[in-house]
């Protein structure tokens, strides 16, 4: 009877291993509930960081930017077009390709190639790819 007393005190200075710890362990509802938060917010960083979520301000920017990407290329032909009428064209062209790069959208617009047909001024973003279309590279 001694010597049983003296193995449950001895079991009970050894300390818990992790498995007798796991089965011990009786989460309450505050651990359940930051244990809920801190897997949201590690699936918010995960999904924003590398997962390819944006915010809905962030689409409506990308959609506008590649609308309106999409709307040059669409023009910056019809420029190149309105170019070729143009009785003065390899004159105006020599010109163009002696303007410096950063200046021959303004060469294109003040031209009037970049003015689309029913439109009162010409677009800058048209003009510039009109240039790069007129002279590649």
């Amino acid at each position: 009877m001694e010597q049983d007393k003296g193995d449950k005190r001895a079991a009970q200075m050894q300390p818990a291993s992790m498995g007798q710890r796991w089965r011990d362990a009786q989460p309450t509802k505050t651990h359940a509930f930051w244990l809920c938060m801190g897997a949201i917010v590690v699936t918010m960083i995960v999904g924003f960081n590398w997962g390819g979520w944006v915010t809905g301000g962030t689409a409506l920017a990308r959609a506008e930017t590649l609308a309106g990407e999409a709307v040059v290329k669409r023009l910056a032909p019809i420029c190149v077009l309105q170019f070729n009428r143009d009785p003065g064209k390899e004159k105006k062209l020599t010109e163009l390709k002696a303007t410096d790069t950063w200046q021959r959208d303004g060469y294109v617009e003040k031209q009037g190639w970049a003015t689309m047909p029913g439109e009162e001024k010409s677009d800058r973003n048209v003009a510039e790819a009109c240039a790069k279309l007129l002279i590649p590279g």
